[in-house]
C-alpha cells in the first residue's frame, strides 16, 4: 500500500473507515481479496510472489495494513518481504504491542515499512524507522510512504476529503473509491524530497498513481459498523486504468461479539 486514509473511532455509526491505494509494479502476480483456504478467518489480497499481503482483516476482529518508508538509500534486496509482517500479525493472537516487541531487533532486517495494526478496540502503528509502538487516537489518519500523517501533499488532502465525507451519516464507497482517484499534482515545491530524482517524486505524488509500468494497481474500501458489521471491497485496475476495473466485495459479522 502507498497511501491509507483511515477514520477510527470517529464517526457514530463507522468505528473504522478505511480507503487505501496499493501501489506496485503492474506485472507483480497477485490475488484478488478472499478468504484464506489455508487459514479461512483472514479476509486479504495474496502477494504470490512472497505469500504475504498488504492489508486484511479476519472475522476475529483482527485489522493490519502496510506502506512502505520510501528510502533507496537505505534498500537492502535481500530482506525479508514486508508484507509477512501483515500475514503474520493477522495469523497470530499476539497484541498489537507484543507483536511490535517481538520483532527482531524492531523490524530492522526488513526494508522501511508503516504497520498500522488492531482491533475494534484499539489501533496501533509502528514503524522500523522510529521504533516506537504508537496507539492511535480516534480520529482521522493518512499513511503514505514516511511517518503516520506526515504532511505529504496526498496525506493532507485525503484526510481533509475523508473528513468531509464522514459528516454525513451514512457513508457510500463509491465515494470512497472516487476519493481514491485523486490525480491532483502538487507544484514542485510541495513534494517531498526522498532520495529519489524529482520526475519520480512528480509520478508519485498524486493519490491515484500512474506510469506505463507501476502505478496504483487497486482500491481497497473497508468499512467496519460498531455493531461489528464489515464490508469489504476491492476494486483492481487493469494497467493502473481508474476506469477499468474488476470488484469483489463480502460481508461479514465479526465472531465473538
Amino acid at each position: 500500500m502507498c497511501t491509507i486514509l483511515f477514520a477510527y473511532d470517529y464517526h457514530p455509526r463507522y468505528q473504522l473507515v478505511v480507503a487505501a491505494n496499493r501501489d506496485e509494479f503492474y506485472q507483480r502476480p497477485t490475488s484478488p481479496a478472499a478468504f484464506w483456504p489455508d487459514n479461512p478467518d483472514i479476509l486479504a489480497g495474496r502477494d504470490l510472489k512472497e505469500g504475504g499481503t498488504w492489508m486484511g482483516i479476519t472475522t476475529s476482529g483482527r485489522f493490519a495494513a502496510l506502506t512502505n518508508y520510501r528510502d533507496p538509500a537505505s534498500f537492502k534486496p535481500e530482506a525479508r518481504s514486508r508484507g509477512h509482517l501483515v500475514k503474520d500479525y493477522l495469523s497470530s493472537d499476539l497484541a498489537p504491542e507484543t507483536y511490535a516487541a517481538d520483532l527482531v531487533d524492531g523490524g530492522s532486517s526488513y526494508n522501511g515499512f508503516n504497520l498500522l495494526m488492531g482491533t475494534c478496540q484499539s489501533m496501533y502503528y509502528y514503524s522500523n524507522r522510529e521504533k516506537i509502538i504508537r496507539n492511535i487516537p480516534a480520529g482521522v489518519h493518512g499513511l503514505s510512504n514516511a511517518l503516520l500523517n506526515t504532511p505529504w501533499p496526498k496525506v493532507t488532502r485525503g484526510i481533509k476529503a475523508l473528513a468531509t465525507l464522514l459528516q454525513h451519516d451514512d457513508i457510500k464507497a463509491e465515494q470512497l473509491f472516487t476519493m481514491m482517484t485523486d490525480r491532483e499534482q502538487p507544484h514542485d515545491q510541495e513534494l517531498p524530497r526522498t532520495g529519489v530524482s524529482l520526475e519520480m517524486e512528480r509520478m508519485l505524488a498524486p493519490t491515484f498513481v500512474m506510469s506505463p509500468k507501476y502505478g496504483t494497481c487497486l482500491t481497497t474500501v473497508i468499512l467496519v459498523e460498531r455493531n461489528y458489521n464489515v464490508q469489504f471491497w476491492e476494486r483492481s485496475f487493469k494497467d493502473g486504468q481508474p476506469d477499468n476495473w474488476e470488484e469483489v466485495y463480502y460481508q461479514f459479522v465479526m465472531n465473538g461479539y
